[in-house]
């Protein structure tokens, strides 16, 4: 497996992390009332804290993030152009989604927009090495 395929299954570990933190934040699923609702249909699921929210947020924002990575890397190794830039821009996209989180669950707004747009440019580096 390339380096940037192993991103791939890191990151899409890390975005099932975060979807289930945010919506375990939200149910507050480390109490019983929590678990019980976590573990039921959810179809009263109690008006989110700011860090729910926030959780719930960064979790939707990776996993949209995700389908562009995976795409992007998925393109790249099946053009056969999965060389070490493809393999920097991934490990900086992955690198900046870990910082991400818990930025954007600390509610830094400035700093979560800095993250977010170093993650872009991973991207960016992972198109322009295919083109």
């Amino acid at each position: 497996m390339t380096d940037t395929l192993k991103f791939v299954v890191y990151t899409a570990i890390l975005t099932w992390v975060a979807l289930l933190a945010g919506s375990l934040i939200r149910a507050r699923g480390w109490t019983f009332a929590g678990t019980m609702l976590a573990i039921g249909n959810r179809d009263r699921m109690p008006e989110p804290t700011p860090l729910a929210g926030r959780a719930m947020r960064a979790g939707q924002n990776t996993l949209e993030g995700f389908v562009l990575f995976a795409a992007i890397a998925l393109a790249a190794h099946a053009a056969g152009v999965d060389g070490p830039k493809v393999a920097m821009g991934a490990q900086i996209f992955f690198w900046s989604r870990v910082l991400y989180l818990p930025v954007y669950y600390a509610g830094i707004t400035y700093l979560r927009t800095v993250v977010w747009l170093v993650g872009f440019a991973g991207l960016a580096i992972m198109i322009s090495a295919m083109l």
